[in-house]
């Protein structure tokens, strides 16, 4: 459900809340009465109100919040009620927990009653301050079931008749237009409630009476069509009146028949077309079920009794793109009373018979099924939906050649654009998107590759002008080139629309160097440019996959800037469903197509994401559920590392990715696999710990034990050096453990040795780079990490900024002054892996992090840098962050003064933190003006290292110590 849909259902439920208890002759609630807690932000699933969920014991969730210091919930109850009526009586007739003693707030299981297909669940929750007494209750919130069973589903899967061959090549591209679904309804009586389940072999947009049913695009989403399809539920109660109505649906080959990734370019595909990666032809699938006032039912379903035909959009493709003939529209067409004699019947997708092909890709020819395969599962949409989030105006028009007009719209981002157009019927309006332009202002496409990213809009005609916005395609790109543009457009002839999966932004970060501020924004950027449907490598050239290496490095960051629990829960189950039968998961998933030798079809540290990515995303938001799920499917990956290395050293397995991308130094891969079969091993012992799997956990720290003395044996000599003498090595090694003790800050100095050597430039890659600045901090070289940071010199990510980066780019190497761009076969100017770095950033100078899953502890821990220790720029000297973390807001905002440093933090309710201040004893800070002895909420715990750790419950605090 987008922010859109989510505050009109909120909104809906607060009137009849309203409503009902004014009519309602019931006491008020002694929760009213007293309380220091308020319950906010009821997410079911980590959703807001979502409809039609298939999970029947969903995890709920909420925060809490107070005015006072210390303050924590130490009970709550949960009412689930099947109306809101019911509700608003206090009677939980689904699910009435009682007065549970916990302070838990983050995915509490429902507990209620059995919860069948279709049923709707309204729910508050009271919570327990610490003085024992109770809040008021929260503001209603709902979710609904979906259609849990297949018996359920009387629709049936519909198509047009396509007797068309099997046409494209890897030299012939083919770009089938989408077909418009329509079927008249007439409601027979007063309505209820009306409601749709949807899906689609392909993808699609559902319409009702002229009227856009929601605001998501690309559903039903992307998955394995081989292994189950999603399907989404609306709510159209009130887009459905008593008497006529239509119901219409657009459907384009999306990911299941378009072309899906480097397909075409390498000639993966049936006869190497690099598209058809799933099937053919594409399929609808609508059942609308009406529930009338008086009690009963009528169900409509896609059948052969519905009507289809192409119209307008005669190419939609999402790498590719759109053409929209205006002069073909059918105005009306999904509403009642049009005439749609002239359209040909549906068929039942089967009907279109067995189509059997060459499939081509790194595993050899082999033969496949085309034709319409039901898929085995249906599956309640689990992630968040795609949706417009702004929109964005450009900032400067060029023309570098007659007739040819670039607009910049000042940011690289993924979307499409809304084009605004006055011109004669059949005037062609050709729309290009790119990330960059060339020395000369022409447009740059060479590194979109196969990607035509082209969309093009035929003019209608209409005197009073024509606005057009793609449907079924996207593009990465900050510039736009019109051609056949009639006259000269104007500045507003063109406007971007941002189009990712919905997650919202949870952090805000400023600092004092403009360039870092800048560094903080590209980070976002990339990922909301790249979180659409999958965490994906980039959004504008002919790839867009769910690269795991990338993933594995990014998702922490991914987490601190977005809420992301949904995304990545939707993307984990991708992931398991794509793991070989051997174990090890592939490079990326979904996985549509073996790009790599048969058994090579993975990579380490890429298939290590199936192990990593759960684990971060447990700590992040305390979800154990996310390992119990996914522990089995982690096992055999493990089992599998565990066979190809019986002395537990590394091996060269799979795609030999490495530390990609790395300058002038390459660290072998079997010596990163090592690394990573030891990371693997330490955060399956931690997970086994936290599903209470004692003898796993022992199995898996003994396993870490091995991997550590086999790595001593191989790679440290005799003087206590290692014998792999790269920055990533070192940092590597030491992040993750496997340096003994007591050689880890000799190794620590080497790697800053080693940096200053380089002219205190980095020669890191994807790996080595997420983890160079935290080990350099945590070893006594935090001001060396700053420099690295601040730094504007080749490579770095200054350098990207002035040169005009918004984004993370692909390589450090991307584009330079000397060189000019780089090889356009790997050049993405959008790719956030080297943008993990916002996590130290984050951790590390503004100090916020969690000591417990689900931040139930914090740490407050800034590391400014030393003043003066930058000779090229001033070092930071105040940042100011915020996070909204799963249990609320967490603050950190610092300054350093002539003498003396400011720290405020804020703490969320019912959590505690750690903070540490700079200072060389208590005696030295005060907050909010008092001597820390004064102050009953702060407790000292100890000082070491110049900083004073003092413990703090909920609340707002402002420390200063003198310096």
């Amino acid at each position: 459900m987008s922010r859109h849909q989510h505050v009109i259902s909120s909104l809906f439920v607060i009137a009849v809340v309203a409503n009902v208890l004014a009519h309602a002759s019931v006491a008020p609630s002694r929760a009213a009465e007293s309380g220091a807690l308020q319950v906010e932000r009821l997410r079911c699933e980590y959703l807001n109100d979502p409809a039609g969920i298939g999970e029947t014991t969903p995890r709920l969730s909420w925060i809490v919040t107070s005015n006072e210091r210390n303050q924590r919930q130490v009970a709550y109850r949960i009412l689930v009620a099947s109306s809101i009526e019911k509700l608003a009586h206090d009677e939980g007739d689904l699910w009435d927990s009682g007065q549970v003693e916990s302070n838990k707030t983050v995915n509490i299981l429902y507990a209620g009653k059995p919860l069948p297909s279709r049923q709707h669940c309204f729910w508050k929750v009271m919570a327990w301050d610490a003085d024992g007494q109770p809040s008021a209750w929260s503001t209603p919130a709902r979710w609904s079931m979906g259609l849990l069973d297949s018996g359920d589903w009387q629709a049936q899967w519909i198509s047009f008749r396509d007797d068309s061959p099997l046409e494209g090549t890897q030299q012939k591209m083919v770009l089938p237009p989408a077909r418009y679904y329509r079927k008249s309804v007439t409601a027979k009586r007063e309505i209820r409630r009306a409601t749709v389940y949807a899906s689609a072999l392909g993808i699609y947009e559902l319409e009702i009476n002229g009227r856009r049913v929601g605001e998501s695009r690309f559903t039903p989403g992307w998955c394995d069509y081989a292994k189950r399809c999603f399907y989404n539920t609306y709510d159209v109660t009130e887009m459905i009146g008593e008497g006529d109505n239509a119901i219409g649906a657009i459907v384009a080959d999306g990911w299941y028949a378009g072309y899906v990734g480097y397909g075409l370019l390498v000639g993966y595909g049936p006869n190497r077309c690099g598209r058809y990666m799933y099937g053919k032809t594409p399929a609808l699938l609508v059942q609308l079920e009406i529930e009338y006032a008086d009690g009963s039912r009528e169900t409509i379903v896609t059948d052969p009794s519905w009507k289809v035909t192409s119209g307008p959009i005669t190419e939609a493709d999402m790498l590719m793109g759109e053409v929209h003939d205006a002069r073909l529209e059918m105005p009306g067409w999904s509403t009642a009373g049009y005439d749609d004699s002239q359209w040909s019947g549906a068929i039942r997708a089967e009907e279109n018979g067995s189509l059997k092909a060459q499939f081509i890709d790194k595993s050899g020819p082999r033969e496949v099924e085309l034709g319409f395969r039901k898929p085995p599962r249906m599956q309640a949409y689990p992630g968040v939906p795609i949706v417009p989030i702004e929109e964005i105006r450009p900032v400067g028009i060029s023309e570098p050649e007659p007739g040819v007009f670039i607009f910049d719209l000042g940011q690289n981002f993924s979307g499409v654009v809304r084009l605004k157009v006055r011109g004669p019927a059949g005037t062609e309006v050709r729309i290009r998107h790119g990330e960059m332009l060339h020395p000369d202002g022409r447009l740059m496409t060479e590194n979109l590759r196969k990607a035509r990213a082209t969309d093009t809009y035929i003019l209608r005609g209409d005197p009073d002008g024509e606005v057009w916005t793609p449907r079924f395609t996207y593009h990465g790109f900050q510039f736009v080139e019109l051609t056949g543009y009639p006259g000269k457009p104007a500045l507003d002839a063109v406007t971007g629309v941002v189009i990712h999966s919905d997650t919202p932004l949870v952090s805000s970060f400023e600092c004092s160097d403009e360039m870092v501020n800048r560094l903080f924004r590209n980070v976002v950027w990339t990922q909301r440019a790249n979180f659409l449907e999958i965490p994906t490598d980039c959004p504008q050239r002919d790839e867009r996959l769910g690269w795991m290496g990338d993933a594995q490095i990014y998702v922490r960051t991914a987490s601190f800037n977005a809420d992301v629990a949904a995304f990545f829960t939707k993307w984990l189950e991708d992931v398991e469903e794509a793991q070989l039968p051997e174990g090890p998961y592939p490079d990326y998933a979904p996985y549509p197509m073996q790009h790599g030798k048969p058994n090579r079809a993975f990579a380490t540290a890429w298939m290590d994401a199936g192990v990593i990515c759960p684990y971060v995303i447990y700590r992040a938001y305390g979800d154990r559920r996310i390992l119990d799920r996914r522990w089995e499917s982690m096992e055999r990956f493990m089992q599998y590392r565990r066979r190809v290395s019986p002395d537990f050293l590394g091996v060269a397995l799979g795609n030999g990715w490495g530390d990609w991308l790395s300058l002038n130094e390459t660290t072998p891969v079997e010596y990163v696999d090592m690394i990573y079969f030891a990371y693997s091993s330490k955060l399956m012992a931690e997970m086994a710990e936290a599903l209470g799997k004692k003898e796993a956990a022992e199995k898996y720290r003994g396993w870490f034990d091995s991997i550590a003395k086999a790595y001593a044996a191989k790679y440290i000599d005799a003087e206590g050096r290692l014998t792999v003498q790269t920055q990533s090595a070192h940092a590597l090694a030491l992040y993750v453990g496997l340096v003994p003790e007591g050689l880890r800050q000799a190794f620590a100095d080497r790697l800053a040795e080693m940096i200053r050597q380089n002219d205190v430039r980095m020669a890191t890659g994807f790996l080595g780079t997420k983890h160079l600045l935290p080990v350099l901090s945590a070893y006594g070289h935090n001001d060396l990490a700053g420099r690295l940071l601040q730094s504007r010199r080749f490579p770095s990510w200054g350098y990207e900024i002035e040169n005009g980066a918004t984004t993370i780019w692909e390589r450090w190497n991307s584009f330079t002054k000397d060189e000019g761009f780089m090889n356009p076969s790997m050049n993405s100017f959008s790719h956030y892996s080297f943008g993990a770095v916002w996590e130290w950033m984050f951790t590390n100078l503004a100090g916020i992090d969690h000591a417990a899953p689900g931040f139930d502890q914090i740490v407050i821990k800034p590391n400014p840098q030393t003043a003066g220790s930058n000779p090229e720029h001033p070092a930071i000297d105040w940042v100011n962050a915020q996070y909204d973390s799963i249990r609320g807001k967490i603050a950190s905002r610092w300054r350093r003064e002539a003498d003396r440093f400011v720290l405020e933090v804020i703490i969320p309710a019912n959590t505690r933190a750690t903070v540490f201040i700079p200072a060389e004893s208590a005696a030295a800070i005060t907050e909010s003006g008092r001597p820390l002895e004064e102050v009953r909420e702060v407790r000292v715990l100890g000082a070491e290292s110049g900083r004073v750790r003092v413990s703090v419950g909920c609340g707002k605090y402002r420390f200063v110590s003198s310096q």
